[in-house]
């Protein structure tokens, strides 16, 4: 998911493909989606290696900075403004219900089933380190083993979100 993917090729993003509960909020902003392979690339990268993800990466940081700049703009008028305090229902209703983000890392996802009272049932997180890590295997083939460690290094993993 997210810069792994992108930087093997794969032209997706929820914020702009997904569904409209994950792309309506970025509907007023111009972004684009940094996808392998690059026109900057050095000739001997190959399309889903180190170098695609650190690039990825890297273009990704570009496109916060507008997306930044973009958000500065377009709500100016709350600079030093003070809201109300936002009111919590600290009851969760019956139901079940899965949301997926786009992070830096790559998508994670969430899922929480309510049961009527003030704590869920049951709350799980699907982390995008975690979806990254079951890659490594194929990564790796036919890599030196000196160069295992940057092929890990490029996926970006965060031990503690897969320690489970």
């Amino acid at each position: 998911t997210g810069p792994v993917l992108r930087g093997s090729g794969v032209d997706y993003d929820l914020r702009r493909d997904g569904e409209p509960i994950y792309t309506r909020m970025y509907e007023d902003y111009e972004f684009e989606i940094p996808v392998a392979p690059f026109k900057e690339a050095p000739v001997d990268v190959t399309l889903g290696d180190n170098w695609c993800r650190f690039y990825v990466r890297m273009m990704e940081v570009v496109q916060a900075i507008s997306l930044v700049r973009q958000s500065i703009r377009k709500y100016s008028e709350a600079e030093g403004t003070h809201r109300e305090k936002f009111k919590f229902n600290t009851k969760l209703p019956k139901g079940e219900a899965y949301l997926e983000t786009e992070c830096p890392r790559g998508q994670m996802g969430f899922y929480i089933v309510g049961n009527g009272t003030a704590e869920p049932f049951r709350a799980r997180a699907k982390s995008s380190c975690f979806c990254n890590l079951s890659v490594t295997d194929k990564l790796c083939e036919g890599v030196p083993l000196a160069d295992i460690p940057a092929v890990v290094g490029s996926l970006d993993i965060v031990m503690g979100e897969i320690d489970r």
